[in-house]
Order: C-alpha cells, then sequence, then structure tokens
C-alpha cells in the first residue's frame, strides 16, 4: 500500500502547483534527485558528507528563491489595466504609470527580481511608490522584512565586512557597503520611534517581577549615566559619547535587567538627557504598584552630576505632582578607590607600603561606618606626620574628589539597605554599547553614520528587539491595492 500512496501525494501536489511554477522548480528537483542518488551510490565518509550536505543546502535555498520570487510577482495582477488608476497613501493620491522590475530585492533565499506597478503623485512633484513593495514591506528599496532583522541584528554586534561577508555566504546576497547602510539608515529611523514604549515595558515587566521576589528590601529602580571618548571623523580630538541605563534590583539585591540608552557625541548630551527623563518619567506614571526605590549611581563627572543637580533633585513625582521624588545619589565606590589609590602614591610612591595603605583604606571605605571620614583622617594625620613623595597636585585633587563628595559615600549603610555602590553597569554599558562595537581597531565614525549603529545596539542589549520590529512592521501605512482574490472594479473617487 506505501508503495501506491506516495505516487498519488505527489500527484496531488504536482496537481496543487501551477504549471509555470513546477516548470521552474524541476531542473532543482531532478539536480536534488541526482545529488542524493549519487551519494547513497557512493561509500559515505566526511568529506562526502560535508559535501552533500552543502550542496543540499544551495538547492533547497534555490528552491525558496525560485517559491519566492513566484509569489511575490503573482500578488499584483498581471494584465496593468486591472490595476485600479489611482491609489491612496497617507492622504495623497497617485496615479498607475507602468510596471518596473526591480532587481535588487534580496530574501533570506537570495536575490530575486520583482515586477510591480509605479504610482506617479498627481501633482507630478514629489516621490512615486510602488503599492506592492510597500505591502511586502521591502526595506529601502532592498530587502525582505526577514532579511532587514536578520541584517539589522547582524551589523549590531559585527563591523561592516563582516556583514557583508554574512550576505554573501549565507544568504548569497552581495550587496555593497552603500547598500548596507542605506537599509540599517533605514531600519534605525523606523524603529527608533517604538524603543521608548518597548523599553518602559520591559521596565515594568521588570518591576513586577522584583516585587514578587522574596526578601525584606524594598525593589530598587536604579540609573547610571557616563560618557566614552569616539574618534570622530573631521576632528582632531576624540569626543564624548553618552550611555545611560536603567536597571531594576529584587529584594535581595540582584539585578535583573537592564535597559540601554545611547547618543553619539552632541553638545551639552541633551538628547540622552531628554531620552532618560522621559523614559524615568513613564514607568513611575504607569507603574501601579508602591515607589521602588530610586537610586543614581554615578561617577563624579560633570554631565552625570549636572543631570543629577538640574534634572533628577528637581523631578515631581508624576502621579503626585506636588511632592519631588526621592533619589539615592550614590558615587562608584571603585571611582573613589581610585582615588584612595592617587592618595596613596602621593604618600609613599609606586610602593608597596603604597598598596598596603590603600587596600586598608578600601575595606574601612565600603564596611565601616563613617567609613570616608576614617579615610581623609588617615590621609591627613599621615601628610602631617610624613609629608608627600608625589606632587601636591596630585594630593590635593584626590583629597577633594573624596572629601566634597561625603555625603555620596556612605557605603556601610547603602550594602545594609542592599543598595548598588558600583556604576559597573553602567560602565559595562559604555563597553558594550560602544567599545566592543564602534571602537573595533581603526574604525572612525562620523556621527550620523554612528548613531544608527547605535540605535540598532541598543535594542539588541535591551532585550526588546523582536517586540520593536514587530510593532514597526504592523506600523507601516498599506496602500490600497487589489490582489487575484480581490480585484478592485471602481477607481478611488479623486475630490474636486
Amino acid at each position: 500500500m506505501a508503495r501506491l500512496v506516495v505516487p498519488s501525494a505527489l500527484a496531488s501536489l504536482c496537481a496543487l502547483v501551477p504549471a509555470a511554477l513546477l516548470e521552474r522548480l524541476l531542473p532543482v528537483l531532478q539536480d536534488m534527485g541526482a545529488l542524493i542518488s549519487e551519494f547513497s551510490r557512493s561509500e559515505p565518509s566526511p568529506q562526502s558528507t560535508f559535501e552533500f550536505e552543502r550542496r543540499l543546502h544551495d538547492l533547497l535555498r534555490e528552491v525558496g528563491r525560485i517559491l519566492i520570487e513566484w509569489v511575490f510577482n503573482h500578488i499584483e495582477p498581471h494584465r496593468l489595466q486591472e490595476m485600479p488608476q489611482y491609489v491612496l497613501l497617507d492622504g495623497e493620491y497617485f496615479r498607475r504609470r507602468r510596471k518596473t522590475p526591480n532587481r535588487n530585492i534580496s530574501t533570506l533565499f537570495g536575490k530575486i527580481t520583482l515586477y510591480r506597478c509605479l504610482y506617479q503623485p498627481l501633482e507630478r512633484c514629489g516621490r512615486c511608490i510602488f503599492p506592492l513593495q510597500i505591502q511586502l514591506g521591502i526595506e529601502a528599496g532592498l530587502a525582505t522584512p526577514a532579511l532587514a532583522d536578520r541584517v539589522g541584528q547582524y551589523a549590531a554586534s559585527h563591523p561592516q565586512n563582516a556583514v557583508l561577508a554574512l550576505l554573501r555566504r549565507d544568504w548569497g546576497v552581495a550587496w555593497s557597503a552603500k547598500s548596507l547602510r542605506k537599509v540599517l539608515t533605514c531600519l534605525s529611523d523606523g524603529m527608533a520611534e517604538y524603543r521608548h514604549e518597548a523599553q518602559v515595558a520591559k521596565l515594568l515587566d521588570l518591576l513586577d517581577d522584583a516585587y514578587a521576589s522574596i526578601g525584606s528590601r524594598k525593589p530598587i529602580l536604579a540609573v547610571g549615566r557616563d560618557g566614552i571618548f569616539l574618534a570622530i571623523r573631521k576632528h582632531t580630538c576624540w569626543r564624548e559619547a553618552a550611555v545611560a541605563t536603567v536597571s531594576v534590583y529584587d529584594r535581595r539585591g540582584k539585578r535583573l535587567g537592564t535597559v540601554y540608552l545611547g547618543r553619539m557625541p552632541e553638545a551639552n548630551q541633551s538628547t540622552i538627557a531628554t531620552e532618560l527623563t522621559s523614559l524615568i518619567q513613564e514607568v513611575i506614571r504607569r507603574w501601579r504598584g508602591p515607589l521602588p526605590r530610586l537610586a543614581y549611581i554615578t561617577d563624579g563627572g560633570h554631565h552625570p552630576t549636572q543631570y543629577y543637580e538640574q534634572v533628577l533633585s528637581r523631578m515631581k513625582n508624576p502621579r503626585a505632582p506636588s511632592e519631588y521624588l526621592v533619589w539615592e545619589r550614590i558615587i562608584d565606590y571603585y571611582h573613589a578607590c581610585r582615588y584612595i589609590t592617587k592618595l596613596a602614591e602621593a604618600f609613599f610612591g609606586a610602593t608597596e607600603k603604597a598598596a598596603t595603605w590603600a587596600a586598608k583604606m578600601r575595606r574601612w571605605l565600603k564596611n565601616k561606618p563613617g567609613g570616608i571620614y576614617r579615610v581623609l583622617h588617615s590621609a591627613a594625620a599621615i601628610r602631617h606626620c610624613h609629608g608627600l613623595r608625589g606632587t601636591i597636585k596630585d594630593y590635593n585633587n584626590a583629597y577633594a574628589y573624596l572629601r566634597h563628595r561625603i555625603p555620596l559615600m556612605n557605603y556601610a549603610e547603602q550594602r545594609r539597605q542592599r543598595l548598588p555602590i558600583g556604576s559597573g553597569v553602567t560602565e559595562a554599558g559604555c563597553k558594550t554599547v560602544f567599545t566592543q562595537r564602534l571602537k573595533q581597531s581603526g574604525m572612525t565614525w562620523s556621527i550620523s553614520g554612528g548613531q544608527p549603529i547605535v540605535n540598532l545596539r541598543i535594542l539588541v542589549l535591551s532585550n526588546i528587539w523582536s517586540n520593536v520590529y514587530t510593532t514597526y512592521l504592523a506600523s507601516k501605512q498599506m496602500p490600497k491595492l487589489p490582489t487575484h482574490s480581490h480585484v478592485q472594479k471602481e477607481p478611488i473617487t479623486i475630490p474636486a
């Protein structure tokens, strides 16, 4: 019975496949059958198995390429007269002109040629459109949504040449660097609109998990900011880019997750400050439970300090506008330790005695109540008794950094309350957002060229890529266009 079922099933399948499509598939299927026969007749070996699998993969990809090209080209009616004379998109009317091929559409199966109808704006100025490409979601006129999704995620993690090589190897697509940048810019611009909402939703989910956790402390919403210097083209000196993080910690002080923001260098870092403020306020406004503890952990740099003094310390509670939010301002413990090391070297030079004293002071600072006072008293006593081996400038700078930030270094109490005392999350954000991707050997960037990569990268690092990409695809405006299953008989009525 089995021998009769298989031919019958194949006959039924062939009856469902249009003859024109079957004719295109037949040569590839014959090559596939010859490959299977050849492998089956020979003695298997690692080399023959490798070659069989590689060739079979290429043939299956060619089958997919033929299928997707055939399907896409049979969405619009073949006869131009069956297409509507006018279509409406974003409130603008377009007139039917002609069908033209686009031979540069790239898919997960390779390049295809897409025949689509051109529509021209009635005013004869402005952009022409191809409704079929809009319906299919062709990104920048070059890539299907599935391929654009892969390319965007690869470009967020790999240099340009590596992405182009992956395109050639895995999908048989040979793009120029210009084409790749065009797709990435289009993706970045389109997805950026939906990043904020996805990050808010992500943080609200993390807060749900934090309040459901076991422990004696309140969950924490921790914010951080830092800067990192990049080589910018046409600038003689490196310029400072900015990273911000918002993290959620559970009742035991364990970090559950982080969302990231990043901006290429700009004056006053105003854009990232605006984005961070909006993100914090929206999360607090939409959170329905009791407020978490709010912590701001940074080094003592100019921009992080300015943001706290001008924004966070004056931020009203979105749920109770008459009240101010209370923030725990914490200076990064590890930055403070660097200045302890500078004090030690000012006293003793780069010696073992300096290392011993600095290690002791770090323990005091971290573990003893009022540890910062103990450190400063010890430093003042050593200077009075033994003088300096280093410069007075190094000593004064280190001592002033610690003395001016005494209220922000109560590390023993902050640890007891399970507050984070280090800005390692933000420091790591500088490395993951910028260093790993934008500071590889020999790289220089323009502001406009680097920001799309940063935008895509923070979507990946915040674990919201899939949600944002799905929302982005669903948001695209669709023109009215008939298909074979529903042909619009009457043209759109043009208002007088």
